[in-house]
């Protein structure tokens, strides 16, 4: 059995997908800074999360070959 190739391919498309989202969100750090400091927290709380939304397919791309179940 040969290894895979995905499971780099996919640690490296996750590394891409996390530095992409920093990147992103701290291009709007000086809006959010203009915020309650509350509402910073539940932004950055928001934006911590939300990256994690693609990773279920990729991750299932990783092990199966295949985006969708």
């Amino acid at each position: 059995m040969t290894p895979s190739w995905r499971k780099p391919a996919g640690a490296l498309l996750i590394v891409g997908l996390i530095l992409f989202w920093a990147v992103l969100v701290t291009s709007f750090s000086g809006s959010i800074a203009r915020l309650h400091p509350l509402v910073q927290a539940l932004v950055y709380l928001l934006t911590g999360i939300i990256w994690i939304a693609p990773l279920k397919p990729l991750l299932r791309w990783m092990e199966t070959g295949r985006w969708r179940a």
